[in-house]
């Protein structure tokens, strides 16, 4: 199996961080209950930070530090947090704080912390032994659109120079006039040019612009996780909403529940996945021609010329990051294969669906049988709303010694996840 580049960062940060790679030590003690979250057998949790604000994707350094990309908020300024643990208990006592601005996306490389941004990715030069760094951030690419939503943006690095990230879609379909009950879509669809895909970018080069990267797929809606594994970028999708609502002569609430899946896709240059005219039906399993677009929830029409997600997960989960583990403290099981984080639906009635860690297995490098939920339980239940969340899982990273950290972007928490037979 080729090895998987979001870990191998750690053999370079190791020795850029002074320090070397080191066998798995004990793990510390789990909390009882683990923290709050549900776990399979033989694992366990505890909550090693608490109180971050928004607490979007993570980078675990070598030596253990860990960095948060952090969502703006009335609360919070945004910009990341970076955690260290100074009495080697497992819990995280000192953190500092750096940059502003809304974060997802943050990840190390060639010596530089990046971190995605709504407006731009930037970098800061770390410096060896020091918690956060001392200059001022770079731009490596900005003048991203701003006046829109979905434009959280994940990263991932291919270790030969180049930066991957997600541009969002402005819309929901694509509709004429947005929100419209029954309007039609705009075809073709305007926002698919500049936005709706996977850019490939110089990881070295500053002050681009998007016009300087290279657009690898389209189709897409919004896809803030992006991790690089078996030779490509991988990303999974959040897709439509209010299916039911704008068309509700051929869709019930059912189908709004049940129908549209969370793909996962492989961004293999060139290949369109269908947004906005198709959407992918949990049900069915297939690519289905949008209402807004002539489609009655049988019809597939045009949707047979575009690449189906590789695989697919229930509607309205809300996946907000992917990583891929290739550590040892987990089971041989799990080796290889992707950990997602579902941030919860929004657009689920009567009860909306919590968040959850999924893990999908992979074999020889391509998704093998059904998924698992891996962690759930990060709120209580039913929830009405999303106002009503007490817990959101958002991030996913993988430490040296194999654990793994989820964060929480309701109340700011980080548990990590250790086996322990």
């Amino acid at each position: 199996m080729k090895r998987i580049w979001k870990m191998t960062l750690g053999v370079v940060a190791a020795t850029f961080f002074g320090v070397a790679a080191q066998a798995v030590k004990a793990a510390p003690t789990c909390d009882p209950g683990n923290g709050g979250i549900k776990l399979p057998k033989g694992f366990c949790a505890l909550v090693v930070a608490e109180n971050l604000g928004a607490a979007r994707h993570a980078w675990v350094a070598p030596n253990g530090d860990l960095y948060v990309a952090l969502q703006k908020t009335d609360q919070s300024p945004g910009g990341v947090v970076a955690l260290h643990d100074s009495k080697g208990d497992g819990h995280f006592d000192m953190k500092a704080n750096f940059g502003d601005g809304s974060a997802t996306g943050i990840g190390f490389y060639n010596g530089y912390l990046y971190v995605a941004r709504t407006d731009s990715i930037v970098r800061y030069k770390m410096t060896p032994g020091q918690l956060k760094p001392a200059g001022d951030p770079e731009t490596v690419v900005g003048g991203f659109d701003m006046a829109r939503g979905h434009n959280d943006k994940g990263l991932a690095f291919d270790g030969k120079g180049f930066l991957y990230v997600n541009i969002g879609s402005p819309s929901n379909s694509c509709q004429l006039h947005q929100g419209e009950k029954g309007g039609p879509g705009q075809d073709p669809c305007p926002v698919l040019d500049h936005h709706s895909g996977i850019w490939k970018f110089d990881a070295n080069k500053m002050n681009q612009t998007v016009a300087d990267g290279t657009k690898l797929v389209t189709g897409m809606r919004q896809e803030p996780g992006v991790a690089w594994a078996y030779g490509a970028p991988y990303t999974v999708m959040n897709n439509r909403d209010e299916i039911d609502v704008l068309f509700p002569q051929y869709f019930t609430s059912e189908d709004n529940n049940e129908g549209p899946a969370e793909g996962m896709y492989r961004i293999d240059a060139g290949l369109n996945f269908g947004w906005p005219y198709c959407f992918f039906d949990y049900r069915q399993k297939k690519l289905l021609l949008s209402p807004e677009y002539g489609g009655d929830g049988k019809t597939q029409g045009r949707c047979t010329q575009f690449s189906p997600p590789i695989a697919a997960f229930p509607a309205h989960w809300a996946p907000v990051d992917i990583t891929f583990y290739e550590g040892k403290q987990f089971p041989a099981k799990y080796r290889g294969g992707a950990l997602i984080a579902f941030h919860g639906s929004w657009n689920r009635k009567p009860e909306e669906r919590p968040g959850a860690v999924v893990f999908q297995p992979f074999v020889n490098g391509k998704p093998s049988g059904k998924f698992e939920v891996f962690a759930d339980g990060f709120s209580v239940t039913p929830v009405a709303d999303q106002s009503k969340y007490t817990g959101r899982p958002d991030g996913v990273a993988v430490a040296p010694d194999g654990s793994l950290y989820i964060t929480d972007s309701e109340k700011g928490k980080v548990w990590r996840v250790f086996y322990k037979p």
